[in-house]
């Protein structure tokens, strides 16, 4: 297994992060743009010229990209964010956060006419080392959503009483990468595929994966390595 980050942060006071459509896009956005040794920041204005044209994830659009990270799985959650990630250069991690983290600082106080951070500290970082861990990840990563609703908040405590709902939840949750594992276009050119496509075995053994985990809620492994 090649080196690989559970990275996460949070809202400072464990305040929203993100408060509207646009700021879920503006770091969806980022996680696109950053990732380029080439590119170094983005301003709200560039960031509101790309949406209207649509061409932020249009990679035909661009010269190729070099790449600092492979982002394989995330999911942004109102107060905090969950990111899988491998470095593609030396010290790409860390430059590439470096750029996530100030960009979206940037962006979010000049929109919200503020100053100051809006993160709780400096991002967190897990090296994953052992493989139990990495195949719990994606699939608790993806899982987060479950928080945002009442009724499927005890899924933590290994507890879910509908499982059909709550797979139906996670798949009209557009803010993660989980829509693209299941085959459906949501933002394809953020992540690569294809380790965990591998692991995963393909979109239906991934569905099916999916709802076995979720009938399981085996948390043990992962819940030993978790920074929260």
């Amino acid at each position: 297994m090649s080196e690989i980050y559970h990275i996460l942060n949070r809202g400072i006071d464990k305040r929203k992060i993100f408060l509207d459509k646009q700021d879920y896009f503006r770091f969806i956005h980022d996680l696109f743009e950053f990732n380029d040794q080439n590119i170094l920041n983005t301003t709200f204005r560039d960031f509101q010229k790309n949406v209207q044209k649509n061409s932020m994830y249009d990679v035909r659009r661009r010269a190729p990209r070099k790449l600092l990270a492979n982002v394989h799985a995330f999911c942004l959650m109102p107060n905090h964010y969950h990111l899988l990630i491998s470095p593609q250069i030396e010290n790409g991690v860390s430059r590439f956060m470096h750029k996530i983290g100030t960009g979206y600082v940037k962006y979010f106080n000049q929109k919200y006419n503020r100053k100051g951070t809006i993160f709780e500290s400096k991002y967190k970082s897990i090296l994953i080392s052992e493989e139990p861990h990495f195949y719990h990840l994606p699939y608790y990563i993806h899982f987060n959503p479950l928080d945002l609703k009442l009724k499927f908040k005890t899924w933590r405590d290994g507890i879910l009483k509908d499982c059909k709902k709550a797979i139906e939840y996670l798949n009209n949750y557009r803010w993660s990468s989980h829509l693209d594992y299941l085959g459906k276009k949501n933002f394809p050119s953020v992540i690569n595929k294809t380790f965990l496509t591998d692991v995963f075995g393909g979109v239906e053994e991934y569905k099916k994966s999916i709802e076995q985990r979720l009938k399981d809620l085996e948390l043990g492994e992962i819940e030993k390595v978790l920074l929260e």
